[in-house]
């Protein structure tokens, strides 16, 4: 048996021995935040490659609109209804892809999900360029749809991810939002022109803008809290040879049930159990599918009205990107009153819905003025140039709508900001890619004017929508479910915090620093 002192002075090594382990290890963690701040100010500047690869997504969705007379020709397709299926599908697409891919991120990671999906992207772009027939065609348009969309699904919660700041992530997201809409009206354009040549061409081009968003893409890096922190924990992991160093993320339960059950069901249950996220999927599905019917419409009006070939007529898209950009002026002057409004501590800019919404209570009724505009003004009578004009307030109210409403999502849900999005990309997908069916029976049988009309009085019933939101969203988030589970893990967060502050000695609240401190409860949301 060892003397006392022995015994005293072993303990007295093991402890140094133990306080020396627990010092280098928070040395390799302190690290963590000025690592994560450091990956964010590099973010900013890479800010560009996020919007070239959506651009490039929402280019596809449009593509085939120029050059549908010369596919029709060559596959023998004389089918109306046929016509359409080349720029459903790829919306359809749109539907199935987003509910996968969205919460895949917030299991996964950001970029593993958007660089896997846009290379088959890229794949499948050349396979349209090499279709054969027409069933292979459309089923090329399909898979190209679904791999398109996690650019968009992802978006919401990889600004979320970057921007702590509220009106900063609003701005991004309303850049963003001002130059996706290039994609669309730029694509007619193109395959109007180019589709002169052969059809082949226009799926040529659309493959080239895509090789070059790939390059760019292949340089994201990862943004995902959660993610990065795991990332991190393995890398201690390796170098100090301790195994008991874990990020909260790979604390949560995982397994197929999980990712079934939970993960990949969190967009249908936002969409169905969430009055923000449901409402928002109401609107923005009757812009959105009006926007897409749009393609089908100016064709009709332009090329039947007023002569114009299948190159010219895509060049009406042109005053909706007009429209698009001026909404960016818009939202940042707003910004600019909201700032102001903070600096004197007004009442109401510390209420969350009059952070956005207001902007989607300007664009509503601009959007329904276009609408009556452009059906009483399309007539031989008249000049072109008079219904084409339509398309700037109609531009302005779109993005208007889209930029206030999706901003008010992703601030409202923060890191299910992707699940939200994508339950809002899917539904709106489903009108964008059903309703264009309908244009061509709708026009010839109602007329340009009352077809028109129809929509009109449509989009004015959903723009009651956010005067809604401003006067009983606080109510509704307060009942909501993933708003409380949010507001738990902020609270969460802060005790993190305030622990490592007091309690220095101890390593493992510094590792749950991320996006997620809840180790228990995250299966329930």
């Amino acid at each position: 048996m060892l003397p006392l002192s022995e015994v005293q002075d072993l303990l007295s090594e093991a402890t140094g021995k133990i306080e020396e382990s627990v010092a280098a290890t928070e040395g390799k963690l302190s690290g963590i935040r000025e690592e994560m701040e450091s990956l964010k100010a590099d973010l900013y500047a890479r800010f560009g490659k996020r919007i070239v690869s959506v651009v490039n997504s929402t280019l596809g969705s449009s593509l085939p609109s120029g050059a549908i007379e010369y596919l029709a020709d060559y596959f023998d397709v004389t089918s109306q209804a046929q016509l359409v299926l080349p720029i459903s599908l790829f919306l359809v697409g749109y539907v199935f892809g987003p509910v996968v891919f969205a919460p895949l991120s917030e299991t996964y990671g950001r970029r593993i999900v958007m660089v896997t999906t846009f290379v088959f992207f890229t794949i499948f772009t050349l396979a349209c360029a090499l279709a054969p027939n027409w069933p292979f065609f459309l089923v090329f348009r399909l898979l190209c749809g679904i791999t398109a969309s996690s650019a968009t699904a992802v978006v919401g919660g990889l600004f979320a991810d970057i921007y702590d700041d509220p009106i900063t992530r609003g701005r991004a997201l309303a850049f963003f939002m001002a130059a996706t809409t290039c994609g669309p009206q730029l694509a007619p354009i193109i395959s109007g022109f180019i589709s002169v040549l052969t059809w082949r061409w226009t799926f040529w081009v659309g493959l080239i803008i895509a090789g070059i968003s790939l390059a760019f893409l292949f340089f994201m890096p990862e943004t995902y809290g959660p993610t990065i922190l795991k990332q991190r924990a393995q890398r201690m992991r390796r170098q100090s040879g301790n195994p008991n160093v874990f990020a909260p993320i790979e604390l949560e339960k995982k397994g197929a049930r999980q990712l079934i059950t939970i993960t990949l069901t969190r967009p249908i249950r936002m969409m169905l159990f969430e009055a923000i996220v449901l409402f928002t999927c109401m609107y923005l599905s009757i812009a959105y599918a009006i926007f897409y019917l749009f393609f089908e419409a100016y064709p009709l009006i332009f090329e039947g009205i007023y002569g114009f070939n299948t190159g010219t007529a895509g060049l009406p898209f042109l005053a909706i990107g007009v429209g698009a950009f001026l909404s960016t002026g818009i939202f940042m002057h707003w910004d600019s009153v909201l700032m102001r409004a903070k600096k004197v501590n007004a009442c109401w800019s510390e209420i969350e819905e009059y952070r956005r919404l207001p902007l989607a209570c300007i664009g509503g009724p601009l959007y329904v003025i276009s609408l009556f505009w452009l059906g009483w003004t399309a007539n031989s009578d008249i000049h072109w140039m008079v219904p084409i004009l339509s398309g700037i307030p109609f531009g302005v109210g779109f993005m208007l709508i889209f930029m206030a409403l999706l901003n008010y999502v992703t601030d409202a849900y923060e890191i299910f900001a992707a699940s939200a999005m994508a339950a809002t990309s899917a539904c709106r997908s489903i009108f964008g890619a059903v309703l264009p069916i309908a244009t061509r029976p709708m026009y010839n049988k109602l007329g340009i004017a009352w077809a028109s009309s129809l929509l009109g009085f449509l989009s004015l019933g959903m723009s009651i929508i956010p005067f809604a939101f401003l006067k009983y969203g606080d109510r509704i988030r307060a009942n909501s479910a993933f708003c409380q589970e949010l507001q738990q893990r902020k609270r969460q967060h802060e005790e993190e915090r305030e622990r490592e502050e007091s309690e220095t000695s101890l390593p493992a609240p510094e590792l749950h620093d991320g996006e997620t401190t809840n180790n228990g409860s995250k299966e329930g949301v």
